[in-house]
């Protein structure tokens, strides 16, 4: 099945890229950028990885989501917040509606494109946090891109039930390359170890009994 792959060059998005080139065609890597604190970061991962698998890549600017929306992952918001992926001052990095629009757009240009399919990244992990990463909004989500495009868009979540671990073990099987990958919400020159993503990231390699190739800061 032919797909577009929406790839912000994190963890969970690029073995979503490797999957689904190992299952069929990808005609297009599909990034955002809509003014995270880690957007710098994941960007160029996000490339490389397309490049390694001869994919080709682009990046939608949406400027409106720094000016409009209030969240602390966009650089118009607060600090981000230490702890546990799944704490309460998690929520603070929510962006709302941010799956919805970006499926939407990407529905458009898969349709554009020729392609069959979009693929998204969400998964189990997710759920406690990001209502826009649940099966319950995912389904009718899916439901409506279907019926709105001539083409029949599907979109494609196949972890939408794993774990992050899960993810972890997949992209080994596949060879991702995961040092070519980001994770960190704060955006620095390096992961910081403490902030929720960085937390859930390490903890997955371990669950995983996967090699962490990353460098924290702590």
């Amino acid at each position: 099945m032919k797909t577009v792959v929406l790839i912000s060059g994190g963890m969970d998005s690029t073995v979503a890229l490797h999957d689904a080139a190992a299952r069929g065609e990808v005609m297009l890597g599909l990034s955002f950028d809509y003014g995270s604190k880690h957007n710098a970061c994941e960007l160029p991962c996000a490339a490389w990885q397309c490049q390694q698998l001869g994919i080709p890549h682009r990046i939608v600017r949406l400027d409106f989501f720094n000016e409009l929306f209030r969240s602390d992952l966009l650089q118009s918001g607060g600090a981000i917040p230490d702890g546990h992926y799944e704490d309460v001052s998690m929520r603070r990095t929510v962006v709302p509606f941010r799956n919805g629009i970006l499926l939407a757009i990407a529905a458009g240009v898969a349709e554009s494109q020729g392609a069959q399919a979009l693929t998204i990244a969400a998964h189990g992990g997710d759920h406690a946090i990001y209502p826009d990463c649940r099966e319950d909004f995912l389904s009718p989500m899916a439901a409506a891109i279907r019926a709105g495009t001539y083409a029949g868009i599907e979109v494609l979540r196949p972890f939408v039930g794993w774990k992050k671990k899960d993810l972890a073990h997949r992209g080994t099987e596949l060879g991702v390359d995961f040092h070519h990958t980001w994770s960190c919400y704060k955006g620095g020159a390096r992961h910081c170890g403490t902030c929720g993503t960085c937390v859930e990231r390490r903890e997955a390699f371990q669950l995983a009994g996967v090699k962490d190739p990353t460098a924290y800061e702590r």
